[in-house]
């Protein structure tokens, strides 16, 4: 398992570049403007990260902006931690066996959520390719959220 990045959901994209890049001294790594679901993620690394962040995606700090206008409450601003694995049947399967809950089972074969004892979501990303869907996890709904 290798650790990815945190994110957090943003209200003014710009005043949080200013705070995390010109004021904390973080640099951007990568920006996504996602027209369809009307979002932007922004991946941030510390100065001493940065280049090992550029090379392997980690490391990282994702700045989720939603487009459309939004009030984060309960600490919904805090969105997850991520986490790349091996296999990502074998992990939910781990996982499920030692009593978890697959919150988002892995139907596409590359993304799954748990969430922790604090109600932490917990993302799970296939590495590298996805693996061809498969059940039990291709027909296994939601639970809860997350």
């Amino acid at each position: 398992m290798k650790y990815l990045h945190t994110m957090l959901r943003v209200t003014n994209l710009d005043q949080s570049l200013d705070f995390f890049c010109n004021k904390l001294g973080m640099v951007e790594i990568r920006r996504n403007d996602y027209e369809k679901g009307r979002f932007t993620l922004v991946f941030l690394a510390a100065p001493d990260d940065a280049e090992q962040a550029r090379l392997t995606q980690s490391p990282t700090l994702e700045l989720t902006y939603n487009w459309d206008p939004e009030v984060y409450t309960g600490g919904r601003n805090f969105g997850h931690l991520a986490f790349s694995v091996d296999n990502i049947y074998a992990t939910c399967q781990k996982l499920q066996d030692n009593g978890l809950i697959i919150h988002r089972p892995p139907r596409d074969g590359r993304m799954a959520f748990i969430r922790t004892p604090d109600n932490i979501s917990i993302e799970l990303l296939q590495k590298g390719e996805a693996l061809e869907p498969a059940e039990p996890w291709l027909s296994m709904p939601n639970t809860g959220t997350w």
